[in-house]
């Protein structure tokens, strides 16, 4: 798995809990760290380096359609692999694929935003990955259904930010500078601590809320000054603890799962909401 965010922090989380309860059950659970930049090259190359190891089963969140050729290796190698918190948006051969429903997802947070609009404002629209499906499908949950229902709110965006804080504050400062009725920004994956901070350095607290994903408490901060409205979460560390021990089951007793697992998200709100 990747590295470097708060959020990949709470997946990592998951993965030392099911180290834990694995072990006397005989499972080993090894954890190849792919670094912090989420490309389909070096999710690739993990993979690589796992079916070198000859390794009985693989969890991964897969992400990108360059991924599928590799993971149908896997597969056909008789290696089941479980996805994670995001799939490509080509369908693999993957055994299991697990996360939130990205374009319900944003369709929540669509509708949050819609009330808090009330028909009129702009949006500024942050994404992590351009070619990541579960980023898109977040974005066009929500701006889909905000198109339809309220076609006087402007967007601006979207604007990728490779789930990097300091270029979410850099993107948000910029906005805010450069559209004196931004009502909103919404990040569909990493940086919003960024954007919230963004918000709250330029003076634009209760003027401009950030809507995002992750109810992670290295956001609390923002939740309780206001800068944070909405956070759809995700629960990283119970889908990866999930996926493993799916991945035990599996590999232990044949255990026979859907193809497709579906995670509930919740939406956290933050004090600022319906102000």
């Amino acid at each position: 798995s990747y590295q470097g965010t708060a959020f990949w922090e709470a997946a990592d989380v998951g993965i030392a809990a099911a180290q834990a309860y694995l072990k006397p059950l005989g499972t080993t659970v090894d954890y190849i760290q792919l670094g912090t930049s989420l490309t389909p090259e070096i999710m690739v190359a993990g993979l690589d380096g796992a079916l070198a190891k000859q390794y009985q089963g693989i969890a991964a969140p897969t992400i990108f359609d360059g991924t599928v050729s590799k993971v149908d290796e896997a597969v056909n190698e008789g290696v089941p692999v479980i996805a994670f918190i995001a799939d490509s948006a080509e369908r693999s051969k993957r055994t299991v694929g697990m996360g939130t429903l990205a374009y319900d997802a944003g369709k929540s947070a669509g509708e949050f935003m819609l009330k808090q609009l009330q028909g009129k404002g702009k949006i500024a629209v942050i994404t992590g990955y351009l070619g990541a499906a579960q980023h898109n499908d977040r974005m066009n949950g929500a701006l889909d259904l905000i198109k339809k229902e309220a076609p006087d709110v402007a967007i601006i965006g979207p604007y990728e930010n490779k789930d990097d804080d300091a270029t979410a504050y850099t993107i948000t400062s910029d906005a805010i500078t450069s559209n004196a009725d931004l009502t909103l920004v919404y990040v569909t994956a990493g940086g919003s601590e960024g954007a919230a901070k963004a918000v709250r350095d330029a003076g634009m607290t209760g003027k401009v809320g950030v809507v995002a994903y992750d109810d992670l408490p290295s956001k609390q901060q923002y939740k309780d000054g206001g800068e944070m409205l909405a956070l759809v979460d995700q629960s990283p560390a119970r889908q990866t603890f999930d996926s493993l021990v799916m991945l035990h089951n599996l590999l232990a007793f044949q255990t026979e799962y859907p193809a497709d697992v579906g995670v509930p998200s919740r939406s956290a709100l933050g004090k600022g909401a319906g102000q």
